[in-house]
């Protein structure tokens, strides 16, 4: 008996070996195709709020706005005028300043003393804002109201140099930013944790993925507390537990696993020539076959000449030479092919991305290629 006992147990841990093996490969897959819920939706109150100002950049070094700017003559004068300098706006040479557009995003969780970064973008016809200084610019909102006020020098991410011959240049040298150049000084009037329901907008519209983000949501709070709207909108009433502690129901939801589902999608740029299949594209039985037929047509002359102390006449004879040339590539059979199998049966007849285009478009006329067909 003591023999079989130690040709057993090597078998029982060799089978609960490979069964733990499967279970964890399983778990592994489950894990790779699950997002978190905060990656493919967004949350109502959570957003950022745009931010724009018109300002002036001054320090540079000849590269700033020419005359023919007037906006920028008459902000310049402006400016001046507000500092008790009396100038008159057709006597002032604007090149070492420019005029700008100032952008920045403020979340609605900002308060009043927050840092925020802003983007500087010329307006003009300036050359460069390599080594300026944005003056106080205040920045409004859509209801006009000033929210931040922007200041300090730019970092700029590319040059410029030109010579009477010849010009370099690196990126944009005309867009620069500021970080933390933004002081917050009025926040939005918006309460996030006084809100009885809460609205999700779904990255993918998709019945199926939309509901299973609303079984999702209601085994974890553990009661009836969503339910979908439409195909991408779920409306979920906030639990009396969290008013007025939005925040732990918040990280619990974000951070829900949920598998994405969508329809098969293939999408075409015809510009550069990139495909991209999604991988459940299916195909039905098919035939493809793909070459290319090229004639070549040649004229040319041909000069006759009659035999010595003959009467004949010198006479130039037309030939044309026709050259046919096909590409002989086999007839494939794909039935039901999956992505792999389609793009190895495509390369197996020698199908540039071009090619794929071509074939891809016939096959979703003939209504044997089962995705949507997206041409950007």
């Amino acid at each position: 008996m003591q023999p079989m006992k130690t040709l057993k147990i090597p078998a029982a841990r060799a089978w609960l070996g490979l069964l733990a093996a499967l279970v964890l490969s399983a778990g592994l897959a489950a894990e790779a195709s699950a997002v978190r819920l905060k990656d493919i939706a967004s949350f109502s109150g959570v957003r950022a709020n745009e931010l724009v100002g018109y300002g002036l950049v001054v320090g540079l070094a000849g590269t700033g706005d020419g005359t023919n700017t007037k906006f920028t003559l008459t902000s310049m004068a402006n400016m001046l005028d507000k500092m008790g300098v009396q100038a008159d706006p057709t006597l002032l040479k604007p090149k070492n300043v420019a005029a700008v557009m100032v952008t920045a995003r403020m979340p609605v969780s900002v308060k009043p003393g927050s840092r925020l970064d802003v983007t500087v973008s010329s307006l003009g016809d300036s050359k460069s804002l390599l080594g300026g200084v944005l003056l106080v610019t205040p920045l409004k909102g859509l209801d006009g109201n000033v929210y931040a006020v922007a200041q300090g020098s730019l970092t700029i991410g590319g040059y410029s140099a030109a010579g009477e011959a010849a010009e370099a240049q690196k990126n944009i040298p005309t867009v620069g930013r500021i970080p933390g150049g933004a002081t917050v000084e009025r926040s939005v009037p918006f309460d996030f944790n006084q809100q009885d329901s809460l609205t999700l907008n779904m990255d993918t519209a998709d019945f199926g993925t939309t509901m299973q983000v609303v079984n999702r949501i209601n085994a974890s709070v553990g009661g009836p507390y969503a339910m979908a709207q439409d195909i991408s909108t779920i409306r979920l009433t906030v639990p009396e537990r969290f008013k007025g502690n939005m925040v732990p129901l918040m990280a619990s939801l974000e951070n829900l696993e949920i598998s994405p589902d969508g329809r098969a999608r293939i999408v075409v740029d015809e510009k550069t020539g990139t495909v991209v299949l999604g991988n459940d594209v299916r195909l039905h039985k098919v035939a493809v076959a793909h070459g290319n037929l090229q004639i070549v047509i040649a004229e040319s002359q041909e000069v006759s000449q009659p035999a010595p102390l003959s009467e004949g006449e010198t006479v130039a004879t037309p030939v044309t030479d026709i050259g046919i040339r096909e590409q002989n590539n086999r007839l494939m059979l794909m039935e039901g092919a999956t992505l792999q199998e389609l793009v190895d049966g495509l390369n197996s007849i020698g199908a540039t991305p071009r090619d794929l285009i071509s074939i891809i478009r016939t096959l979703k006329a003939a209504g044997a290629i089962h995705a949507e067909l997206e041409v950007i």
